[in-house]
């Protein structure tokens, strides 16, 4: 979370040339940032033991993998129009690297939630 905001102010505070590509990354990121606090907020208060309706493992799972995936194409069409400007380039950077921790992430929840689960059983 801490390398998807890093990302996100370096391009933030960076001069483009190209507004969507970099747009993309903005949108992407905050999206991102905003799901992944509704999911820790969730936790933490407990709200997922009221609605029972909503396969929570699933939910957060979904989550990972299409924002994963949204973050690596804005990070790769980052990387491809940086211009090798350093505050863009350093948000490419830091773009790839939260796309790693997201996918260890995403694996990390599936393990916990789906592995622990079918041997508990």
């Amino acid at each position: 979370q801490i390398s998807l905001l890093i990302g996100f102010i370096s391009v933030n505070n960076s001069s483009w040339t190209d507004y969507s590509a970099y747009s993309f990354f903005q949108i992407v990121s905050m999206c991102d940032l905003v799901m992944i606090l509704f999911f820790y907020i969730m936790y933490i208060f407990r709200v997922y033991r009221k609605l029972t309706c909503v396969s929570w493992p699933l939910a957060e799972f979904l989550h990972y993998l299409i924002g994963t995936i949204l973050l690596l194409i804005g990070s790769i069409v980052a990387a491809a129009k940086s211009y090798n400007i350093t505050g863009l380039v350093a948000g490419a950077t830091f773009g790839f690297l939260a796309t790693i921790l997201c996918v260890i992430s995403m694996w990390s929840s599936y393990k916990v939630s789906c592995i622990t689960q079918s041997t508990s059983k």
